[in-house]
């Protein structure tokens, strides 16, 4: 499924201030009602240095698009992965659909 990518640092705030956070083994997942699909992703220093940041947000990018045809709705998403956490595609897709599942149970709560 096609998503937009979350660019503008006021974006981001909007999420980070306003979003709901769901919580998995490997990822920390903030939402918040949009008009259409999109994603950021948001990978600190503690994670290691650059190259392995890239790998993880490339995982990431992956595994969002091969499992955000399981969001119900339309959200603006934001993809925080934790700090020593498994760091592989299978683990983040697993992470990923345990996030949409509690996300889709939030909404028609």
């Amino acid at each position: 499924m096609n998503y937009l990518r979350i660019k503008k640092n006021a974006d981001f705030q909007k999420l980070f201030n306003k979003g709901k956070k769901v919580f998995s083994p490997n990822i920390t997942l903030l939402y918040f009602p949009a008009s259409k699909l999109s994603m950021g992703l948001a990978v600190s220093k503690k994670h290691g240095k650059a190259v392995k940041r890239n790998r993880i947000k490339r995982l990431l990018r992956a595994a969002f698009a091969e499992t955000s045809d399981e969001l119900q709705r339309n959200y603006s998403v934001i993809l925080v992965p934790k700090v020593g956490g498994e760091y592989t595609f299978d683990a983040f897709k697993r992470s990923l659909r345990i996030c949409f599942k509690k996300v889709n149970e939030c909404a028609k709560a």
